[in-house]
């Protein structure tokens, strides 16, 4: 069997759409389970899940009882997923289903050879220019960051072997990045590339904001490279002083002190002072996601499931 786990926010109106695509190629993934997450919808998300679940008993729901965000949804998914197959994706369409056929019959026919089918986009075609291009970057940056790969354009749509989903479900971080994460857990992947596709119905709920925040989680998350970074920043900055201090006192040995410098005296300061200030900022990062981490909350609180 293959569990479908599907995450959801506000989409009362893309769900019946993407019931009816998955209909549409079930037949060439054989048994099939469709679990939609309610990630805390506002509007009649989950009164749309329950109506396709009286015609259809293998559509099962999980509804939060507040916001906890899609990293807690895909977890709650798995977790409560019961095929050997496990397959996560967006209710968009922006995750298009006709490729569940052609990841099922890789996966299963290198069975030994691959435990995941992963995607990942070829272009941008369609997202905000400043959007693309600040996604760009961070793929580069985390390249040159983290020791876990992250491939440039991957998608959380994937079709795992439970093997690999266990594992996933094993790793309790509260502060969750999925993409290192599939990494990380290692395992063999295959990818698989296709064109961007525009959303089927209802708006993105990710903002330059969120993704911002998010981005931020997946660099704290899976890279230590900037506490270095303050380190060496410390180290050059304590020789530059010392330096210009030795050059100071020189030239007041040879030449005298006469009163000057006020310009620069204030720009160094200010220099100093951010820097600092951003050495400061980067501890309390990370210090913050140990703080989160040694609360021990609770990834996720369900309202209501069926």
């Amino acid at each position: 069997m293959i569990s479908l786990v599907v995450p959801c926010l506000n989409e009362e109106k893309a769900i019946p759409i993407f019931y009816k695509e998955i209909m549409g190629i079930q037949e060439g993934l054989g048994g099939i389970e469709i679990i939609f997450v309610d990630d805390g919808s506002t509007d009649h998300t989950v009164r749309t899940i329950k109506e396709i679940q009286k015609e259809d008993k293998r559509v099962h729901f999980i509804s939060f009882s507040r916001n906890f965000g899609k990293e807690a949804a895909m977890l709650a998914g798995l977790e409560y997923s019961k095929g050997d197959y496990v397959a996560i994706m967006d209710v968009d369409l922006q995750d298009p289903p006709s490729l569940l056929p052609e990841m099922y019959e890789a996966l299963t026919c290198n069975e030994g050879r691959y435990d995941c089918v992963a995607t990942r986009r070829k272009d941008r075609k369609g997202e905000p220019v400043i959007r693309s291009l600040f996604s760009r970057w961070f793929y580069k940056l985390m390249s040159i960051l983290s020791s876990t790969p992250i491939v440039d354009g991957a998608r959380d749509y994937r079709f795992m072997s439970r093997k690999m989903a266990d594992a996933v479900i094993n790793d309790r971080e509260y502060n969750r990045f999925s993409k290192g994460l599939y990494s990380w857990v290692g395992f063999n992947t295959l990818w698989i590339e296709y064109e961007n596709v525009e959303r089927s119905a209802g708006v993105t709920k990710w903002s330059f904001w969120k993704l911002f925040k998010y981005s931020l989680e997946g660099m704290l998350a899976y890279s230590t490279v900037p506490l270095s970074m303050i380190s060496f920043i410390g180290i050059v900055t304590f020789f530059l002083s010392f330096t210009g201090l030795a050059f100071v006192f020189a030239r007041a040995l040879l030449f005298g002190d006469p009163v000057a410098g006020w310009p620069s005296l204030v720009c160094i300061i200010t220099l100093l002072g951010g820097l600092i200030l951003l050495c400061l900022g980067i501890i309390g990062l990370y210090t913050s996601k140990i703080y989160l981490e040694t609360k021990k909350r609770q990834i996720y609180i369900v309202r209501e499931q069926g």
